[in-house]
């Protein structure tokens, strides 16, 4: 393992600051990731994360853009890894690949059932939680600085906040290093979420995810699949703005700047900003950032 743990990271006296990728399905969209990671580059993220598809469907493509990322762009790359679709053996063999590429950051995942699937069902020889797969790594592959999951609003699938938040402390008591939220727009959420979880006796580092909103058509899906609430302040700017792409994703930069400064006045130890592959509303945000002296100079 070449990397640097993010956990090394985290003891730097600023917030990290990262972003999230997925890998492309078609060449229109391998060519946005690479210019949105042209564009970024000269920020110089603290990480990046790439994600795994559905049942596995870009797990290949996650490994092949996640060493594009780190060799041509000097990105430290975190991989996703999910339970959907692998037997135990398979996962020996991606982890090992990982291992062997030299990634030292996963962040684990159960997994979104395959598309057309309403259940998550496990591979018959395979794992169905979170906490398994990273109780599974820690045995097999101790090396690895390890990030989870949390849902300030509660997963979809949980049958009570208590119970997700025992969920939540079952991966870390497995071995997770590290816990990154879903996306939210109400920071009160995430405020609350991490009060509940410093009360329940999870003591890891818990990084708010950012969304920069597009549209108010994009913000409904979203909160629609996460269950988080759509402020109606927001609601209220983004309806208005149908139709006006430009104006739409200068208002999502506006609200998620006003969440961001909130964030890093309660002392966040990150943020990570979900860009869907986008460059324009992250470029926005980065240039702020860096005004303000959250990224590094230079």
């Amino acid at each position: 393992m070449t990397g640097q743990p993010i956990t090394a990271k985290l003891q730097a006296d600023r917030p990290l600051v990262s972003v999230e990728f997925y890998p492309p399905k078609t060449a229109e969209g391998a060519k946005q990731i690479l210019d949105t990671a042209e564009a970024l580059a000269p920020y110089r993220p603290d990480f990046v994360s790439i994600t795994y598809g559905a049942g596995g469907s870009t797990r290949e493509r996650t490994l092949e853009y996640g060493l594009i990322l780190r060799d041509r762009f000097g990105f430290e790359v975190m991989p996703h890894l999910t339970c959907v679709g692998h037997s135990r053996a398979e996962l020996h063999a991606v982890l090992a690949r990982l291992r062997d590429a030299g990634f030292r950051n996963l962040m684990v995942l159960r997994g979104d059932p395959p598309k057309g699937a309403t259940e998550f069902q496990p591979h018959p020889d395979g794992l169905r939680y979170a906490s398994e797969l990273v109780a599974f790594i820690r045995a097999h592959y101790p090396d690895f600085c390890l990030g989870v999951g949390g849902y300030p609003e509660t997963h979809p699938e949980a049958v009570s906040p208590e119970a997700d938040l025992s969920h939540l402390k079952t991966k870390v008591e497995a071995g997770a290093d590290f816990i990154t939220t879903q996306l939210f727009f109400d920071n009160a959420a995430f405020f609350k979420f991490v009060g509940r979880c410093r009360a329940a006796g999870i003591t890891v580092p818990i990084i708010p995810g950012i969304l920069p909103a597009l549209s108010h058509a994009q913000v409904e899906k979203f909160t629609n699949f996460c269950h988080a609430a759509y402020p109606p302040n927001l609601a209220i700017k983004l309806s208005a703005l149908t139709g006006q792409e430009a104006a739409a994703e200068a208002a999502g930069v506006d609200w998620a700047d006003a969440q961001i400064r909130e964030l890093l006045k309660w002392n966040v130890p990150g943020l990570h900003l979900y860009i869907l592959n986008r460059s324009s509303s992250a470029l926005a945000l980065f240039a702020r950032l860096k005004r303000e002296g959250v990224l590094p100079a230079g």
